[in-house]
């Protein structure tokens, strides 16, 4: 199924993000993909494909990523998850499931702890930011632990989205990100919510991926088989079929 090119403003913010239809079985849901740092929306385009078997996915490109223009001045991660919420509100049946990679699950758990009306269920793609090591160099060094070994898909598309996004707002964005505490947010959130780590993931450990799941009240942690940090962009399984096992379940009443 091919996504539909679509753009949202709101103010001085343009965010371009690509909408597939739910088949033709599919519920009325609606998922909101929001990807990490110096990423895009396209690092979901397989998994968009085999969620839209359950609701109308929107996978947005956030503020000075992807297709989407810098807005002018830098924001912080809770003011991008404002940004994020009145999408919400404007394009997608709420209450909505966000899903969230790296960075993205900052931001979607912000949305979810601000707005808990908009959101029906939370999934956390390898949560950042690691407790022990929030700093940009540390950061950097997983990064690249991470991606030794790695298939030459996945780094070429990293290395032709970074390129998109300037220096500047780069590093404005990983403070922001470094600053950001999503461990105290959490037990905040009252969504049902799914945390996801990679076996091999080195940016975020499972001790971490633990601790965050731990402090959600409605949280449960599932480990995904032979995958690293970039977890969702080798291939869309096995996190598209736990992402759509999670919220059949959620709606179904089981735990």
């Amino acid at each position: 199924m091919t996504a539909r090119d679509l753009t949202f403003d709101l103010g001085p913010v343009s965010m371009s993000y690509g909408e597939t239809p739910e088949s033709e079985s599919a519920s009325n849901r609606t998922f909101v993909l929001v990807h990490g740092i110096g990423m895009g929306r396209i690092v979901f385009d397989g998994i968009g494909s085999e969620l839209a078997a359950e609701g109308r996915v929107l996978a947005v490109d956030l503020p000075g990523f992807g297709n989407s223009p810098e807005p002018g001045s830098a924001a912080t991660l809770e003011q991008t998850a404002e940004v994020v919420a009145q999408f919400v509100r404007d394009r997608a049946s709420t209450p909505a499931v966000l899903v969230g990679h790296s960075m993205g699950t900052q931001i979607v758990a912000e949305v979810a702890f601000r707005h808990p009306e908009l959101v029906e269920a939370l999934v956390l793609i390898a949560p950042t930011v690691n407790r022990s090591e929030r700093s940009a160099m540390r950061q950097g060094l997983r990064m690249a632990q991470d991606l030794v070994g790695e298939s030459p898909r996945v780094l070429l598309l990293g290395i032709r989205e970074y390129a998109k996004t300037s220096p500047r707002w780069f590093l404005n964005k990983l403070r922001f990100m470094m600053a950001h505490r999503i461990e105290e947010i959490c037990p905040g959130i009252e969504a049902p919510t799914l945390v996801l780590s990679g076996e091999s993931d080195c940016v975020c450990p499972h001790a971490w991926a633990r601790e965050v799941t731990h402090a959600l009240p409605h949280g449960e942690f599932e480990q995904i088989p032979d995958r690293g940090h970039e977890a969702i962009i080798r291939s869309p399984e096995p996190v598209a079929s736990m992402i759509l096992d999670f919220v059949r379940r959620r709606t179904a009443g089981s735990v």
